[in-house]
């Protein structure tokens, strides 16, 4: 078993979310492959999953959907 270069941890290949802030808004991305630390949660992507992030990001793509998200101030 492969194990997390953060913490030790066991590594499952898994899909999850990936999220980024660009231009001026929120992006997620569903069922990404990655592999995913089960005790840190740290999540590796192979290079050809990024470049393929990059296209889905930079690209400009219609969304498959949009959703609203509750934003607050922490004070």
């Amino acid at each position: 078993m492969n194990r997390c270069d953060l913490c030790g941890g066991g590594i499952d290949h898994e899909l999850t979310s990936y999220s980024i802030f660009y231009e001026g808004h929120w992006i997620i991305v569903e069922n990404v492959p990655a592999d995913v630390c089960q005790q840190c949660g740290e999540k590796l992507f192979t290079p050809e999953t990024v470049e393929h992030l990059q296209k889905i990001i930079w690209g400009h793509r219609k969304p498959t959907k949009e959703i609203q998200t509750p934003v607050y101030e922490f004070a």
